[in-house]
């Protein structure tokens, strides 16, 4: 027999299900989830679970008493919004919005909870309060943020608070996670150089050459991270794009180009140090040649750090589900970023990744494609994994 709340959840998965393919088919960019954020609240208050909306604009936040005795707080969180990503699954539940779609399985995070909500709602012997955290705007719009602008964690105290997020690159079913940095932070950066111009055919030697200072500049980047940054540490900087000059000017010698890029990072001193070399580079560069280079970098989201005693929760969770062999402890950092690590800077906490795996045919679209969809059948394993995690903190909920 398997684990009783994963086998309880599949009385009711179904309903889930039903719920996932119809956030799927709806989809809502960050700070525009008003659809999305009502249903969550519609959901809740049927469960007789009490509810906040508004928190952040269109957070919301459903609250869950224990029955025993205890003071102890803990908060889970789940993100709701979708991407500006044409949907290519052809699914009958695909987007009914043109050039919008789930493509990073929010739409399972969020039906991942709810489930929770319904489990917890109806076995309420734990002691203490759980927060049910529904977040806007993940996707590089600043919902966490503005949750907590909003006064979340004073209006709704949390001793501790986790978040969960599909991975369809390893085994559905499967929880990956690390203690401390487990995602970077992810920013960006725009350099602007500018010279004289001038005619490429007859005057070239009379200007200053900005397309030679990008050329240089763009190869000069990657020594940063082979010989700035320390070899134990880790750091990713790339180019997005290079803008100057007209395709059907191409005897003209831009007296501007921009080029523009992000980067990756891990710590504090390393981020530091890519925004400064970045602009030593390009104002070197543009002086050696007669030009000059404005540079600007744009700070996103930190290193989401996973707090030492609470990836231990997050762990044993996983581990009272699956086999031991099927929990791993020290998966390796994602230079991909996430906004879960701005509450992770107020209160302690961690987060895991689930096993999203592959399709019939073995293979899985990866995340921000075209062709991903949620793994259904991996939402009783989650809402079992935020049902541990409680029991873990504030007793036993099992039924």
């Amino acid at each position: 027999m398997g684990h009783p709340v994963v086998e309880g959840v599949r009385a009711f998965a179904a309903d889930l299900v039903a719920i996932r393919r119809d956030i799927h088919a709806h989809p809502e960019l960050g700070m525009e989830e008003a659809r999305t954020s009502a249903l969550v609240a519609q959901e809740l208050r049927s469960l007789g679970i009490e509810v906040t909306e508004g928190v952040g604009r269109f957070g919301v936040v459903g609250t869950i008493r224990g029955t025993r005795p205890g003071n102890r707080s803990v908060g889970l969180r789940a993100d709701m919004d979708a991407l500006q990503i044409p949907e290519a699954t052809g699914k009958p539940y695909a987007s009914k919005r043109p050039g919008v779609m789930h493509a990073c399985g929010h739409d399972g995070h969020t039906t991942m909870l709810l489930g929770a909500a319904r489990w917890l709602a109806a076995h309420r012997d734990f002691g203490g309060t759980v927060h049910l955290i529904f977040q806007p705007a993940e996707e590089g719009r600043g919902g966490a943020q503005a949750m907590l602008d909003d006064a979340l964690f004073d209006r709704f105290p949390c001793d501790a608070v986790y978040g969960l997020h599909n991975k369809p690159t390893i085994a559905a079913g499967t929880f990956a996670t690390r203690k401390g940095p487990a995602l970077a932070a992810a920013d960006s950066w725009k350099v602007v150089f500018r010279g004289t111009g001038g005619h490429g055919g007859s005057t070239p030697h009379l200007a200053t050459d900005v397309t030679i200072v990008q050329a240089h500049f763009v190869l000069a980047l990657q020594t940063i991270v082979g010989r700035n940054v320390p070899a134990v540490e880790a750091a990713v900087l790339s180019v997005g794009s290079i803008e100057g000059g007209s395709p059907i000017s191409p005897n003209v010698m831009p007296a501007e180009l921009t080029v523009t890029g992000t980067s990756r990072s891990y710590s504090p001193a390393i981020r530091d140090l890519l925004e400064r070399r970045i602009a030593e580079l390009a104002q070197g560069l543009a002086a050696t040649h007669g030009c000059t280079a404005e540079a600007s970098y744009r700070r996103g989201v930190p290193a989401l750090v996973n707090h030492a005693e609470q990836t231990d929760v997050a762990l044993e969770a996983a581990r009272g589900l699956v086999d031991a062999s099927e929990v791993d402890a020290h998966f390796p950092p994602v230079t991909g970023g996430e906004d879960f690590a701005l509450m992770l800077e107020k209160r302690p906490g961690a987060f895991m990744f689930i096993g999203a795996g592959a399709g019939p045919d073995g293979r899985s679209a990866n995340l921000h494609t075209p062709h991903f969809d949620f793994n259904d059948d991996i939402i009783p394993m989650g809402v079992a994994w935020w049902v541990g995690v409680v029991e873990q903190e504030l007793g036993s909920p099992q039924g």
